[in-house]
């Protein structure tokens, strides 16, 4: 257990993960936050970007390259678009400081993988085997030893979390899942681009990335170590008129003789020391996971119905894309790799309304 505080840098801090970043660090106890990075304000206080923050800090953005980063502070969270981290991570860095990268360069096992998917060389392939894949539920051991953390998608996140009791236990048949996901618009990124403008998303929800969305490889080979097999599904993400939540409906057909007492017993197994996962009761409670019940929050939600005419499960699971789906489960990542309490700074309630 560590007594000193950390100190940590949050590249790509004007961001909407870099400022959830930010926002939660300075009310870590164990934690100072020593610097932050911005391409597009730097010089600029943190607090006049973030009027949010003002009288909370006095920190300035700078441009300051990783490598010096490294040197002056025990982590650094990258907060970046895909292909900038696995071009800046080295193994100096990692000498140096411990990395939670927070994009998609080191999520996927494969070289090749990543390059089908997101259109890139990946930059560094030797350090992939390095990093460790951070769903804290049900990667915790290999975190708490780790020096890079990727850091889930927040799709990625709600998926997996959502079917790895079912697979785990063998209750599903694995090649009948369909994953239909719903994101706020904060997903997509504080730049600007013409499908986030307010007139352009809102009173309308549509379907994008059909079959090709970046998520999908990350969500099957996570489910597939779990599963013990080789898992191929289909996933649909959906963009909604809000600023931020994941809504995740997931359906597979059960396995011979599951009933509803066993698929339950498998949830409560598995998150029985999950301290952000709350499952529902499929028999005593009436309501399922909502948005709005885990909005500002660290929790992932999750229940399910089993509809017997198909002999089908559908398993409903929410959680916030900013927090749990991001910036939370960096900052989880990192108390667990520091020996703090894995909520410290993650304790605030869902916010309503």
């Amino acid at each position: 257990m560590q007594s000193a505080k950390v100190k940590v840098a949050i590249v790509g801090a004007t961001g909407y993960t870099g400022q959830e970043l930010v926002r939660l660090l300075l009310r870590h106890p164990q934690v100072e936050v020593n610097a932050v990075t911005s391409r597009s304000y730097v010089g600029k206080k943190l607090s006049d970007v973030f009027p949010s923050l003002r009288n909370n800090t006095a920190l300035v953005c700078t441009d300051t390259e990783l490598a010096a980063l490294a040197k002056n502070n025990d982590f650094v969270f990258l907060a970046l678009p895909h292909g900038e981290a696995a071009g800046s991570v080295t193994k100096d860095v990692l000498n140096d400081c411990k990395i939670i990268d927070l994009g998609a360069d080191f999520r996927l096992e494969s070289a090749a993988e990543y390059k089908q998917w997101y259109h890139l060389e990946h930059a560094n392939p030797a350090l992939i085997k390095d990093a460790v894949y951070g769903l804290c539920e049900l990667n915790r051991d290999a975190i708490a030893g780790a020096r890079l953390i990727a850091n889930p998608g927040c799709y990625a996140t709600c998926s997996i979390l959502a079917l790895a009791p079912v697979l785990k236990d063998a209750l599903i048949v694995p090649e009948s899942i369909v994953i239909d996901a719903k994101s706020g618009v904060s997903g997509a990124g504080r730049g600007l681009t013409l499908g986030s403008h307010f007139n352009e998303c809102n009173e309308t929800i549509k379907a994008y990335a059909l079959a090709s969305h970046r998520h999908t490889p990350e969500i099957e080979q996570v489910l597939s170590h779990h599963s013990g097999g080789t898992i191929k599904l289909s996933f649909t993400p959906h963009l909604m008129p809000m600023n931020r939540g994941i809504l995740v409906t997931a359906y597979a057909t059960l396995q011979d003789g599951v009933d509803c007492a066993k698929v339950q017993a498998a949830y409560l197994a598995l998150y029985a020391h999950a301290q952000f996962v709350r499952v529902y009761d499929a028999e005593a409670d009436a309501a399922l996971p909502e948005t709005r019940w885990v909005k500002g929050s660290n929790y992932c939600d999750i229940g399910f119905r089993i509809d017997q005419r198909c002999n089908r499960i559908i398993v409903v699971a929410a959680l916030d894309n900013l927090l749990k789906g991001a910036a939370g489960q960096a900052i989880q990542n990192m108390n667990i790799m520091s020996g703090f309490d894995e909520s410290t700074a993650l304790e605030e309630l869902p916010i309503f309304p």
